[in-house]
C-alpha cells in the first residue's frame, strides 16, 4: 500500500509544522519556554529584590526605609540574640534530620526489600496518607499529646512514672518536626533501596559478610544518595518553619522564621527581615552543594 503525500492530495504542508514534526526537542522547548521563563523571572527577581532590600535600613527617627545601601543589618544579625537563634535553628534542623534518617531507614528497608508487592503499596499509602492531613491539625494533635494535661502525661501518671512535661519546649518542637517531615525522608530512601540489585546482597552473603557488614559496606553506600535527598527536605523545611515554633515551642523556642515574622509584621523592619531571610538561603546553598557532591540529586 502506498501512502499519498499531502501535496498530491491537494494540501500544502505548513513549513513551520513540518519543522516542528521533525524536531521533537524544538516542540518541547517552545512548549516549556514561556512558563519556565516566567517562573525564572519571578523567582530570580524576587530574590534580587530581597537581597537589595536587605542592604537598606530603617531611619530611627522617621521609621521610614532609607534606600541607601549599607551592611548595617548583617552586622546586627552577627550580634545580640540573632547568632543564638540561628544556631538553635540549624541545630534543631540537624537533629530532626538525623532522627528522621534513623527512623526512616529500617521502615524503608522493610518496604523495599522485605514486603511483598501488595504490602509495599499499602505501606506506601500509609506513608503518604498523613501528607493529605492538615498541617495545623497535626500540630494541634501534638499539642494535645504533649501539653501538661495531655495524653503523654496522663499515660505516665497511670504507670506511676515521673511526668515528662514536654509541652511547649524545644523537645516538643523536635518531636513535632520529626513526625511531620518523616514521610519526606522515607520516600527517597525507599526509592534508593528499591534500585539496589538483590544480587549484590547475595554476593555479600556468599563472601561471608554478616548482616551488619552488608549494611555498612553495601546498603548504606548505595542508599546514601536517597538519605541525602531526604535530608534536603527535612533540613530545609525545619529551617524555614515558623508555625510549629509559634504553637508548640516555648519562650526560648524562637527560630529564624519567627525572627523574620517578628521584624516584618510586628517590628516593621523590612530590611532586617530581608537580611534574616538571606541567612537560610545561604545555609541551604551550602547544604545543596554538599548534597550534590554526594549524588543526592540522582535520587530525587
Amino acid at each position: 500500500m502506498t501512502v499519498v503525500a499531502p501535496e498530491r492530495a491537494g494540501r500544502r504542508v505548513n513549513p513551520v509544522s513540518a519543522a516542528l514534526l521533525r524536531r521533537t526537542w524544538l516542540r518541547t522547548t517552545l512548549l516549556l519556554s514561556p512558563p519556565l521563563a516566567w517562573f525564572l523571572v519571578i523567582y530570580l527577581a524576587s530574590l534580587a529584590i530581597m537581597l537589595v532590600t536587605s542592604l537598606w535600613s530603617v531611619n530611627s527617627f522617621t521609621q521610614t526605609v532609607d534606600h541607601t545601601l549599607t551592611t548595617q543589618n548583617f552586622h546586627q544579625i552577627a550580634t545580640g540574640a540573632y547568632p543564638t537563634i540561628i544556631g538553635r535553628t540549624v541545630l534543631l534542623a540537624a537533629l530532626v534530620t538525623i532522627t528522621d534518617a534513623i527512623l526512616a531507614f529500617p521502615f524503608a528497608y522493610a518496604m523495599a526489600r522485605i514486603a511483598k508487592r501488595r504490602t509495599q503499596r499499602l505501606l506506601l499509602v500509609a506513608v503518604l496518607l498523613p501528607l493529605w492531613a492538615s498541617y495545623l491539625a497535626k500540630i494541634y494533635a501534638w499539642i494535645a499529646i504533649l501539653e501538661k494535661g495531655g495524653t503523654l502525661n496522663w499515660t505516665f501518671s497511670k504507670l506511676g512514672l515521673p511526668l515528662p512535661n514536654l509541652g511547649f519546649t524545644n523537645a516538643a518542637m523536635w518531636i513535632a518536626f520529626t513526625y511531620i517531615w518523616l514521610p519526606y525522608m522515607i520516600v527517597p530512601i525507599y526509592g534508593a533501596l528499591e534500585r539496589i540489585p538483590g544480587s549484590l546482597l547475595e554476593a555479600s552473603a556468599d563472601l561471608g559478610g554478616s548482616g551488619l557488614t552488608t549494611l555498612r559496606r553495601v546498603l548504606l553506600p548505595l542508599a546514601l544518595p536517597g538519605l541525602v535527598a531526604g535530608s534536603i527536605f527535612t533540613f530545609s523545611l525545619t529551617l524555614g518553619d515558623y508555625v510549629t515554633p509559634l504553637l508548640v515551642g516555648g519562650a526560648n523556642s524562637t527560630l529564624i522564621g519567627n525572627a523574620i515574622y517578628d521584624n516584618l509584621l510586628t517590628g516593621g523592619n523590612l530590611p532586617l527581615a530581608a537580611a534574616l531571610a538571606v541567612v537560610p538561603i545561604v545555609i541551604m546553598v551550602a547544604y545543596l552543594v554538599g548534597a550534590k557532591r554526594l549524588g543526592a540529586f540522582d535520587a530525587l
